[in-house]
């Protein structure tokens, strides 16, 4: 299963490394390359909990498989796009069947884990399972600037071989594969596809259309509109596509709500740490992902002790201790991003992935460990969605954040060198796009007196983007905060097993 959700997690950050490279060789516009990225974490957030209850319907090995060829296929396809004008386009459609295949498979995925793994013996399972599988996020733009000096196309084909191993050994396990004999609710399927993407689209574009736009509220608004239209709609089904009564669980709720608050951070961080190191530390895109490592050595240890304190004390302990951890470590670290020094910062990273680590695996096992009945698949997919909506919004208002703050400091910057308005906020608005892959803000941009100005004032441009991102990362801080609240909620106590939890096979 690692093996499977592997391509899932490296491919949500891989494609930004090579974004340049892909814009220079198929001439993609800026908002074509961005939608190249958002296509995928768009597909993946809308689709997360019809992919869960498939797994519960079909059976999960049998979800992690179909997945996983989705994927790869997919994968191919996207290393195979033709150059031309029909270029953007291919790109984006299987981009999305991409993140369509990721969010079949990684619920099922999740579900054999848990359904393989007793109660008791869960935490330390997923915990291993979350610690790996996210520690690969951070290999994404490593392992992308690698493949991408070859061409870019290989961080597609870097798939199938992986997709390769993971197929032969989900055969080789002989997963036990229970199914419920139980009709789909295609209507429920289609609410939420629709308002979790309408929505999401908004946050997504907020950055391009502007807070201001009827486009972007028209989107959010609606697309909220229909996530409480499918939340009546399911209260009155027999055999509903998510099953809300396990919201009456208070544990369950405020493990979601916890994971919803840790997620506005920890998806986004990638982001903002790598264009951070990237412009304010004058750092390469390798190096750059050789600081985000430092952010997960601190969360896969601390994953491991979340795992066996869940196992032990049960999820309150590792809920308080993870958002608490988290809150200090991400406000200590925005304190020194205007050090412009990773040897400095390098405590305070990884202090701020241990809060994480703590976090996720226990969350996340605890919500899956209240389910009702073995709906397993079912509750990964409510926990997943939750996940990617979160990180949704985190990128969307974070980025509003940087780019007021960046903005207004860096054109005072060049106004006071000579440049006139128009030429300061070009050169603002580049450096703000890098957030989304779409600039290569480390180098000076323009031409004539606008690059003389720019190679000058790149110091002082550098610090106003480690200003401007401090009031992110004490953002994400707060996050944290309010997570810890919600952590005093919780009931405390470990989960029993659910009605129906048969023990593992002997396969």
């Amino acid at each position: 299963m690692l093996f499977a959700v592997a391509m899932t997690f490296i491919d949500q950050t891989i494609v930004a490394i090579a974004a340049p490279d892909i814009v220079r060789e198929l001439g993609l516009s800026a908002s074509g390359m961005q939608w190249v990225v958002n296509a995928y974490l768009l597909s993946l957030a809308a689709f997360f909990a019809l992919g869960g209850r498939l797994a519960d319907l079909w059976g999960p090995r049998r979800v992690v498989v179909v997945g996983t060829l989705v994927f790869v296929i997919s994968s191919v396809l996207c290393g195979c796009v033709p150059e031309g004008d029909f270029a953007q386009t291919w790109l984006i459609v299987f981009r999305a069947t991409q993140g369509l295949g990721a969010a079949l498979l990684f619920p099922a995925a999740l579900a054999v884990v848990v359904a393989v793994f007793p109660v008791e013996r869960r935490g330390r399972a997923l915990a291993l399972f979350f610690g790996l599988s996210g520690a690969l996020t951070a290999l994404g733009p490593l392992l992308g600037g690698w493949l991408t000096a070859w061409t870019w196309r290989a961080i597609f084909w870097v798939n199938v071989p992986v997709a390769v191993v993971a197929l032969v050994l989900t055969m080789m396990a002989r997963i036990p594969d229970r199914r419920r004999d139980e009709p789909l609710d295609g209507v429920g399927a289609l609410l939420i596809v629709v308002g979790m993407g309408l929505s999401v689209l908004g946050f997504q574009q907020a950055a391009a259309w502007g807070w201001d736009s009827a486009a972007t509220w028209g989107c959010i608004a609606g697309g909220l509109a229909v996530l409480v239209l499918f939340w009546r709609y399911e209260g009155g089904r027999r055999h509903p596509l998510v099953n809300l009564a396990v919201f009456r669980d208070k544990a369950f709720t405020v493990d979601s709500l916890v994971l919803f608050f840790a997620m506005l951070a920890f998806v986004p961080v990638f982001f903002f740490a790598s264009v951070y190191a990237q412009v304010s530390l004058s750092a390469s895109p390798n190096q750059a992902a050789l600081y985000l490592l430092y952010f997960f050595a601190g969360f896969a240890i601390a994953s491991q002790w979340g795992g066996r304190m869940l196992d032990k004390q049960g999820a309150r302990p590792a809920l308080k201790i993870g958002t608490a951890l988290g809150a200090v470590g991400f406000a200590l670290w925005a304190g020194k991003l205007t050090d412009l020094s990773m040897h400095d910062q390098w405590p305070y990273v990884a202090l701020a992935g241990a809060g994480i680590g703590f976090i996720l695996a226990p969350a996340s096992t605890d919500a899956v460990n209240r389910s009702i009945g073995a709906s397993y698949g079912e509750v990964t997919g409510i926990t997943q969605t939750v996940r990617n909506y979160a990180a949704s919004v985190g990128l969307a208002v974070f980025g509003t954040i940087l780019t007021h703050n960046m903005t207004d400091s860096v054109v005072s910057t060049l106004r006071s060198r000579g440049l006139t308005s128009a030429e300061a906020d070009t050169v603002a608005k580049d450096i703000a796009e890098a957030v989304t892959g779409n600039a290569d803000a480390q180098q000076p941009t323009g031409s004539g007196r606008t690059a003389e100005v720019m190679r000058e004032v790149m110091p002082s441009v550098r610090m106003d983007f480690a200003e401007a991102n401090q009031w992110v990362f004490y953002s994400m801080a707060v996050a944290l905060a309010v997570g810890f609240f919600c952590a005093l909620r919780h009931p405390g106590g470990r989960a029993e097993a659910a009605a129906g939890d048969e023990p593992p096979t002997a396969a």
